[in-house]
């Protein structure tokens, strides 16, 4: 199994009305803005270990790194069981979190992996003052709507709310460990065993009746009742100060996912939008980038966010 070469420090948060579970590395840093990694869908925030790990010395003895678990997903579950959730909690988590650990206006640097990567593109753009430095590990949004497919979307969100509470809805269950560790490694085939294996005992724990069950809740599951509008990210876009890094992996997981309804083409068009913007490609990579390339993913951070004495925004 793969041994963390920097162990980190848990701590679970109040955080609106719920506890947030965050992991975090190194000592906060009144001089150097917070290093904030946010995970993606049906993930955790010790995703980013193998990356953690690949920074250099120099960078991470300089750095307050904070990994938050989103709410629903890994050990930050609503106090009550939920059967909706809405993205705009995301941002409001993440302002209280930074609230938490960057008070008093300190600016942070902000990575986030696919639904994180759009979390802090909107939420740069809602609070750009806060925001150093921008990288989204392949965040690309969704397909375009149109305001006439909203009866259609909420009918199916009706459905799945129904279908969730039958119980036709649930996460599936692995026999052991290794199980897990299998299907993650069936899912990305460049992540190594040894990776897997650790990830697994992260991202899954045993249940009640003994079998492993991945940590997040059934209800992600279900689609969003609300149109993904385009306008109106392409306005968080243009108010974003911070410059932005846009990494994406030359396996192109956005044709993959979405065929003709979406193309890496039409998110390059968005991003012209953001202000200061720059795109790189990762060779040798799929959508979990950081697992294929955490050495990679670790200089891009290194080279983009390098400290320098931050500013208040007061």
């Amino acid at each position: 199994m793969y041994t963390p070469l920097r162990p980190s420090t848990t701590q679970d948060l109040p955080i609106r009305h719920m506890t947030y579970r965050v992991r975090t590395w190194g000592q906060p840093r009144a001089d150097v803005p917070p290093l904030v990694l946010l995970h993606g869908w049906m993930d955790v925030g010790a995703s980013y270990q193998f990356v953690v790990d690949a920074l250099s010395e120099a960078f991470f003895t300089g750095r307050h790194i904070i990994a938050p678990d989103w709410r629903g997903f890994g050990h930050s579950m609503p106090p009550s069981p939920s059967d909706s959730y809405s993205f705009a909690d995301y941002l409001g988590d993440l302002d209280a979190l930074l609230e938490h650990y960057a008070p008093e206006g300190q600016m942070v640097d902000l990575v986030g992996h696919s639904m994180g990567g759009n979390v802090v593109m909107l939420y740069a753009g809602a609070r750009p003052a806060r925001i150093r430095r921008v990288i989204n590990l392949e965040g690309f949004g969704l397909p375009a709507t149109q305001p006439a497919q909203a009866p259609e979307r909420m009918a199916q969100w009706l459905d799945e709310l129904k279908a969730l509470h039958s119980g036709a809805i649930e996460l599936k269950t692995y026999d052991s460990v290794q199980a897990v560790a299998a299907r993650l490694q069936k899912t990305n085939h460049r992540l190594s065993a040894d990776k897997a294996l650790w990830l697994a005992g992260e991202w899954a724990a045993p249940n009640a009746q003994g079998r492993w069950a991945i940590l997040g809740d059934a209800a992600h599951k279900i689609v969003n009742p609300q149109l993904f509008r385009l306008d109106e990210t392409l306005a968080h876009y243009a108010a974003i100060t911070a410059p932005v890094l846009a990494v994406e992996a030359t396996a192109d997981s956005l044709g993959q996912w979405w065929k003709d309804r979406y193309s890496l083409a039409q998110y390059h068009e968005r991003l012209k939008a953001v202000p200061h913007c720059r795109i790189a490609q990762l060779d040798d990579a799929g959508h979990m980038l950081h697992h294929d390339q955490p050495q990679r993913v670790a200089q891009m951070i290194e080279d983009f966010c390098q400290p320098e004495p931050t500013r208040s925004t007061e």
